[in-house]
């Protein structure tokens, strides 16, 4: 169990196994600019994925990673822009109200 949970969180950190950048993917949901970056682990895909939005000029970005694996990185994309679309419905205005050049979500 140990074992596992190294593993799980190794990756988050830097430790444990090695994963890598699949291709990125962009799609604009509404005013926002969401790319969709999975990463490989293994024979698998990490959900990972990024929301921009310009605000006076400046672009603030919100990172989101979720635990959930795909054995598809097609899978991956999509999930990721309903993910993304999910947080900013849930959010609204406040994702980005903060001001804050970068956070994670």
């Amino acid at each position: 169990m140990a074992g596992f949970l190294s593993k799980l969180f190794g990756s988050f950190s830097g430790g444990g196994d090695k994963t890598e950048a699949a291709k990125e993917h962009m799609r604009k949901i509404g005013e926002y600019t969401v790319y969709a970056t999975p990463q490989r682990e293994g024979g698998q895909f990490r959900l990972v994925g990024r929301i921009e939005h310009v605000v006076g000029g400046e672009t603030l970005v919100r990172n989101f990673i979720r635990a959930d694996l795909f054995s598809s990185e097609t899978d991956t994309v999509e999930t990721t822009f309903r993910k993304a679309e999910q947080i900013i419905s849930q959010h609204g205005p406040m994702l980005f109200g903060d001001g804050v050049k970068e956070r994670q979500v």
